[in-house]
């Protein structure tokens, strides 16, 4: 990644204190949706570290995913799939593949799921997200990778803030961690 790219990334993050009786501050990253040179250069930031590995699809998931994913899935001339959650909303028909996380940096446990007819064997998936902070969520997506016969390669985000060895065993690759934020 360019020394440009992580410098305009930095500079355009912002922490937000949500107010009274928040126990954190909260991540705003919607300065980087707003610059078009980041968008541009997101994309293949996130895939550079797995592109020899020749994903075939990049799965990620809601809600900032659905950004991420498209623009690494461009990046590398491959096609996306989104990680449904039952709480945005916006659930498909048909048949569905199910994971649960274990829990999250909140004690939340995460139901995702992929359409089934768009994720299968032979299938070398890059996980895309914003941010990993205990990869609970890459965990169930690789749990669904399983289920569907596809083999998870990797997963790139932009923040990684879980421990090293969490960070090798899944094969987690990023651009930032939030100390640089």
């Amino acid at each position: 990644m360019s020394t440009e790219l992580r410098a305009r990334l930095v500079e355009l993050f912002r922490w937000i204190d949500p107010g009274p009786g928040a126990s954190h501050l909260v991540s705003d990253v919607s300065g980087w949706w707003r610059d078009p040179d980041v968008l541009a250069a997101l994309g293949p930031a996130l895939v550079a570290p797995f592109r020899a590995a020749r994903p075939t699809v990049v799965v990620s998931p809601a809600v900032t995913g659905f950004l991420l994913g498209p623009l690494a899935a461009t990046a590398l001339g491959v096609g996306f799939v989104p990680a449904h959650k039952p709480g945005d909303g916006r659930l498909p028909a048909g048949p569905l593949t199910w994971a649960q996380s274990p829990p999250d940096f909140r004690g939340r446990q995460v139901d995702l799921a992929v359409r089934d007819r768009h994720l299968g064997p032979g299938d070398r998936v890059l996980v895309v997200d914003d941010w990993v902070a205990t990869a609970a969520q890459v965990r169930a997506l690789y749990d669904i990778c399983a289920a569907r016969g596809a083999e998870p390669l990797g997963t790139s985000a932009v923040v990684v803030d879980c421990a090293p060895e969490l960070s090798a065993e899944l094969r987690i690759s990023g651009l930032l961690t939030s100390a640089a934020l």
